[in-house]
């Protein structure tokens, strides 16, 4: 049987993470790993980050953000919009996209990691060309 490890305890694979005794969970937290799945899909980060400075168009969207197909970006929302995080909603009889208060308590998240990315770009480690995968075939 496979084990994961918390804290020092093994744990099987796909059980609970222990609980402590006042009932919170060890390094493993079954809350933050969702999230951190949901904001870690591809282009997720990038639309969050642009909804996070305000309103926006699909189009205005797709503009910002180089790459990104219509398809994805509509699913990325929809998936988004079911956690809760965006919201749409009509404005001048054109629809538009922007952060629930729920969503807005990731920007402070968003502005670490961008704050983080922009710190360690030159590092040598990082790939060349940011956003692609390393066995993509270059375009």
């Amino acid at each position: 049987m496979t084990t994961t490890r918390w804290d020092t305890e093994a744990v099987p694979v796909g059980s609970s993470a222990p609980e402590a005794d006042d009932g919170t969970y060890g390094t493993y937290c079954p809350y933050f790993h969702h999230v951190i799945e949901l904001i870690g899909r591809r282009w997720t980060g990038s639309i969050l980050l642009a909804l996070s400075r305000g309103p926006s168009r699909f189009s205005r969207l797709r503009q910002q953000i180089p790459g990104l197909s219509d398809r994805l970006l509509s699913e990325r929302i929809t998936e988004l919009e079911a956690e809760g995080i965006v919201e749409r909603r009509q404005v001048n009889d054109q629809t538009v996209y922007q952060l629930t208060t729920k969503g807005t308590g990731l920007v402070p998240i968003l502005d670490a990691v961008e704050t983080f990315a922009k710190t360690t770009a030159c590092d040598e480690h990082l790939p060349s060309h940011p956003g692609r995968r390393s066995d993509a075939s270059p375009t």
